[in-house]
């Protein structure tokens, strides 16, 4: 076989990692306090706030800022992958490094090849969640530049658009998170270069380092009393 099983293994491994993270991470943020569940919350509550203000220009300089981050890893993946590509046409060179190392197993033309291949995927991947991002950003803005202003806001269904701009946004923060999320897998993904143990390791750490960032983190915790702080102030109004 031109894949070992211990290589067909590790990858399936790595898949069922990535699949199973995304999954669990959506079914459970419906339920559980984290941050993309408690930013949604902070979300409509920002763009509740926009609708009462007059002028809009620090909401116009937050969401640009946001689109700038984006754009960076947008324009630094087409760097990589680039990058990545480049290596197809020096697959011979790198088989000679991969065998200089150390623990490196089964490294031929056709194993590297696959390799590339899969770092390539991930990144096209990351770039289409990045720009998809970017749109959704743009969006944003259309909608925050058509928002009617509602000084008193008791009107029910400008409050329905407030939370519509909220889901916009929160998309636009989902396809951001996967592409940092095919970031974090991709050195996972690296990993495969030298040995299909390393591989599984670093695939399982990933996944662990995503669930703890998200779901148990001091950021999370802080997010979520923030939401209750920001309730209690609109209970008062």
């Amino acid at each position: 076989m031109l894949l070992s099983i211990f290589d067909i293994v590790s990858l399936l491994c790595f898949i069922a990692c990535w699949s199973g993270y995304t999954w669990f991470a959506r079914k459970k943020a419906k339920t559980t306090d984290c941050i993309a569940r408690s930013l949604h919350q902070h979300r409509i509550h920002w763009m509740t706030e926009l609708m009462q203000r007059d002028i809009r220009v620090g909401d116009a300089a937050l969401l640009a800022n946001l689109e700038r981050n984006i754009a960076f890893f947008a324009s630094t993946t087409l760097i990589i992958l680039a990058g990545v590509l480049t290596l197809f046409a020096q697959v011979e060179q790198l088989e000679n490094i991969i065998l200089s190392l150390p623990f490196a197993l089964n490294a031929n033309h056709f194993t590297i090849q696959i390799k590339l291949s899969l770092l390539a995927f991930i990144f096209v991947l990351a770039f289409f969640q990045f720009t998809w991002s970017m749109r959704q950003y743009g969006f944003v803005n259309v909608m925050v530049g058509a928002a009617p202003l509602d000084l008193s806001g008791d009107k029910a269904h400008l409050q329905s658009y407030a939370v519509e701009m909220a889901v916009v946004q929160d998309q636009a923060a989902h396809s951001y998170n996967y592409g940092l999320r095919s970031y974090y897998f991709s050195l996972a993904a690296i990993c495969w270069f030298f040995h299909p143990l390393l591989f599984i390791t670093t695939s399982m750490f990933v996944a662990y380092t995503l669930y703890r960032r998200e779901f148990k983190s001091k950021a999370v915790r802080a997010i979520t009393r923030g939401n209750a702080y920001l309730k209690q102030e609109q209970n008062m109004k």
